[in-house]
């Protein structure tokens, strides 16, 4: 089987670290150039009065500050404390909190389905064998809110590759830990536990998917998916499933956790449409954390040269 990725790589960054992003940020306050106003959302549609932020600064180089389509980075500190982990909770602004003490070590992911290598990597191996890489890529949420985030990681390509996929082989399944001692949501009782996610392989394989293990050039923080987890950019953030402990290669679509309990809002493709809406509310706009106005969604997130193929010949109305 040919494992090529079936497109273009991101223009990749080298991400300034946390500890050099906080120390240019202090000395800018101090300079009095940080300029308070722009604004954290607390829920989808939140105004901008309700929670005001400072804008975000880096110090990384201009050129280095902003992904493909010059969209500035959002600051560290939103994307570490505004999060959606229903595994935690499902709020937002106390997942940090819950998940400060979760254990990542050791950790393992298991590799196994319709391959001719199946393998159980530990995150040492993870981390040795596959080449990490730095790209800055835009997150959508459903929710209509949206980042822009510095990940490390490497392609999702490569690890299949490592595991050779039979020709049976059409779709990815991907599945978290379930781990409700550590994850106090999971003890609700209202999801299906443990999340799983799934991609057709040739979108797994498109060189744009990641399996990341880092941020702002730090190991991934807990409350982010710590110590792996996938990001999908050009769909809504919900498919880019958190510290994952399986990946299974199978010939018939996987049943994802969302799909089974909203079918009508929530469906396995999830690409980025401005054009169709949420039951519940519009797509056709997002807020930006970090900013005040409100922009207009681009399809597929803005990733359409990259992804678009992948989609030829198939009812739009039916990749939401």
């Amino acid at each position: 089987m040919d494992l090529k990725p079936k497109s273009v790589p991101i223009h990749l960054s080298e991400i300034t670290s946390k500890k050099d992003y906080l120390s240019r940020r202090d000395f800018l306050k101090q300079m009095g150039i940080v300029t308070a106003g722009a604004a954290l959302l607390a829920a989808c549609g939140t105004s901008a009065d309700e929670a005001p932020a400072p804008l975000a600064t880096s110090n990384l180089p201009s050129d280095l500050e902003t992904d493909s389509l010059s969209n500035e980075l959002t600051e560290h500190e939103s994307i570490i404390s505004y999060n959606n982990y229903y595994e935690f909770t499902t709020d937002k602004e106390r997942v940090a909190p819950l998940a400060k003490d979760f254990k990542s070590v050791p950790w393992t992911v298991e590799v196994s389905g319709l391959v001719n290598n199946p393998k159980t990597f530990n995150m040492d191996e993870i981390l040795s064998q596959f080449t990490i890489e730095e790209r800055i890529y835009r997150m959508r949420c459903v929710e209509a809110w949206s980042m822009v985030i510095p990940w490390s990681g490497f392609t999702l390509a490569s690890l299949l590759e490592a595991v050779e996929p039979t020709p049976d082989a059409k779709y990815v399944r991907f599945e978290t830990v379930n781990d409700p001692d550590q994850m106090p949501g999971m003890k609700n009782g209202l999801y299906p536990w443990p999340y799983q996610e799934g991609l057709r392989l040739d979108e797994a394989l498109n060189d744009l998917t990641l399996l990341a293990t880092g941020l702002y050039g730090e190991p991934l923080p807990s409350q982010n998916g710590a110590p792996i987890r996938l990001v999908v950019p050009w769909k809504y953030g919900f498919k880019s499933i958190k510290a994952i402990v399986k990946i299974e290669l199978t010939a018939e679509q996987p049943s994802t956790l969302w799909e089974t309990i909203a079918p009508n809002e929530y469906g396995f493709y999830a690409n980025v449409n401005p054009d169709i809406s949420h039951p519940r509310w519009s797509q056709a706009s997002e807020r930006r954390i970090g900013e005040l106005k409100r922009r207009p969604t681009l399809p597929f997130n803005g990733y359409a040269a990259e992804v678009a193929h992948l989609y030829e010949g198939m009812n739009p109305a039916k990749l939401y």
